[in-house]
């Protein structure tokens, strides 16, 4: 993915409101990054990703897991459907399911997930929840690439969140959530620029 005159092709995968995907795409409008967001994929029907999708006039793909055999059989329907628009680069922002190889593999590399931790703490659901029940001082969120176990992936980048005293989980929740809007463009900014390579785990982002 190293930086063209082409904009990067992008789906967003999300499984709920989506404000992550708002953000995204309002960097992109602003032309913070030289990308489109070509595909909304969401496996809820009454999510409001959904909403913002339409109002943005956003292509969006939308599936019921429960009508396929199996994870490999709609994924392998959504790879198909990638492949098919030409997407650069895979953007999971609230997509609650478990992603097998059939999908990891030929995105691999091109594959980044959102997480409200400073992996490799607290993995999995609710790591917002986890930090405060383990009585963590910091938080915080992380971007990292898709390796196929539950955010495993090599580590692009990390923005501490500290913990208060007097945080609940909706507040603390909130305030990681400011955190994201920001970090996530600016990694698929940096993406899209050319400037993040990956060599085994380690994730060199040229300045």
């Amino acid at each position: 993915m190293s930086q063209s005159n082409e904009p990067l092709k992008i789906a967003v995968f999300a499984s709920g409101s989506g404000s992550n995907f708002q953000a995204l795409a309002e960097a992109i409008k602003r032309e913070d990054i030289h990308a489109s967001i070509e595909l909304v994929v969401c496996d809820k029907p009454s999510a409001y990703v959904l909403e913002r999708a339409n109002q943005l006039n956003i292509a969006t793909y939308v599936f019921k897991p429960k009508e396929y055999a199996s994870r490999e059989h709609y994924e392998q329907e959504i790879v198909n459907k990638l492949l098919a628009d030409g997407i650069d680069l895979i953007v999971l922002a609230g997509y609650m399911r478990i992603i097998t190889n059939v999908l990891v593999e030929p995105f691999y590399g091109r594959m980044i997930n959102i997480h409200p931790a400073l992996l490799p703490s607290f993995p999995g659901l609710d790591g917002v929840g986890q930090a405060l029940d383990y009585g963590a001082k910091l938080t915080g969120a992380t971007v990292h690439f898709v390796d196929g176990g539950t955010d495993t992936g090599p580590i692009i980048a990390q923005q501490v969140v500290e913990i208060r005293e007097d945080d609940t989980k909706e507040t603390l929740a909130h305030r990681i959530q400011q955190v994201e809007h920001i970090l996530l463009p600016k990694v698929v900014r940096m993406i899209s620029e050319g400037k993040v390579t990956l060599s085994g785990r380690k994730v060199r982002v040229a300045q």
